[in-house]
């Protein structure tokens, strides 16, 4: 008996064809469509890479982390205070937002992984408020008056370079990123022996400990490597929208829509986040534009998520690889039909 088929490999011709032709679709973008759908573009890109830093400690981790959109603002201000502060260029902003949240993310992870489940949430609900109210009456922060950056040839790398630091150029700091994050999660998760111990303590940390897996430094590890994936996507944006506040940054909304678009696309899994994040993305953008309404979208998505929950834990991503068992979702809505009287 065989296992269910990748949704991939049910497409007509040669997965890799489909993999080539989305590589020169996403290379040839902003060339095709403009700035305008470069712009939609780069959004999506941050925020695939951004669900897919949390999907790290949320999905195979199994941790449910409520403030990891702080490191996404930590990244954001360090490049902020470099640049706007310090006089420093982007690529040592960018550095600095890694050095920041890796240090901040070890000090934290230390007392927080002791705890579990929605006592973990929590602690990190709690530390990413304390963050936002810190950098909101902090000089070095700008507090509630933010950060302004400043954007030319000079500030990439300190000398002038030869192309304009455009939308474009944004777009391609963003693929660039968000591809790394991919391969690297990829690599590490899906092919490494660390994605196996990490699995291991996600589904039974006793047992893991049992073989022999030091778990307390394996949940530190992967802590710290999606905070620094979130900073470093904080860095980038920072640069681009050229303007840092407390309010934006680091709003709870941040880490909310991270959480969304990894639970809806497929925890655990390598392209969950990217469906997830696309969805999510796109509904919000699309009708913003052409209905004119930025709140549209969430009625729409929490029943997209009532839905999974109820008939598709496993996401998205599990329903295109044939992982929904057609009985329980006959049982969920006949429980459901009784309920509420429908049938």
């Amino acid at each position: 008996m065989t296992g269910p088929v990748p949704s991939l490999d049910r497409l007509p011709g040669e997965p890799r064809y489909w993999y080539a032709g989305l590589a020169v679709l996403l290379v040839a973008w902003p060339l095709l469509f403009g700035d305008f759908w470069a712009r939609i573009g780069l959004g999506a890109l941050m925020w695939i890479g951004l669900a897919q830093s949390w999907n790290m400690i949320g999905g195979y981790a199994g941790y449910l982390d409520f403030g990891h959109g702080a490191y996404f603002g930590i990244g954001a201000f360090a490049t902020g205070i470099a640049m706007a502060q310090l006089g420093y260029p982007f690529v040592v902003g960018f550095v600095l937002a890694a050095v920041v949240a890796a240090t901040v993310a070890y000090l934290v992870a230390v007392p927080t992984l002791r705890l579990t489940g929605a006592y973990f949430a929590i602690a990190t609900w709690a530390l990413a408020e304390s963050i936002k109210q810190a950098a909101l009456v902090t000089g070095i922060t700008g507090g509630t008056f933010g950060l302004s950056l400043p954007r030319s040839s000079e500030t990439f790398v300190g000398v002038p370079v030869p192309f304009p630091i455009s939308e474009a150029f944004f777009y391609y700091a963003m693929l660039v990123l968000c591809l790394a994050t991919m391969a690297l999660t990829y690599y590490l998760f899906e092919r490494h022996e660390f994605g196996y111990r990490v699995k291991a303590l996600r589904d039974d940390q006793d047992a893991a400990e049992s073989l022999g897996i030091d778990t307390t430094r394996v949940k530190r590890q992967v802590y710290v490597l999606s905070c620094v994936v979130a900073a470093l996507f904080g860095a980038v944006h920072a640069w681009y929208i050229v303007y840092v506040h407390p309010n934006d940054v680091l709003a709870p909304i941040i880490t909310d829509r991270m959480v969304i678009m990894a639970l809806l696309g497929g925890l655990g899994t390598l392209t969950g986040p990217v469906v997830g994040g696309l969805l999510v993305f796109l509904l919000e953008r699309l009708s913003s534009v052409f209905l004119g309404s930025t709140t549209f979208y969430l009625p729409l998505i929490g029943i997209l998520i009532m839905i999974t929950v109820l008939f598709a834990p496993s996401g998205i991503i599990g329903i295109l690889r044939g992982e929904v068992d057609r009985a329980d979702v006959r049982e969920n809505v006949k429980e459901l039909g009784e309920k509420f009287d429908l049938l």
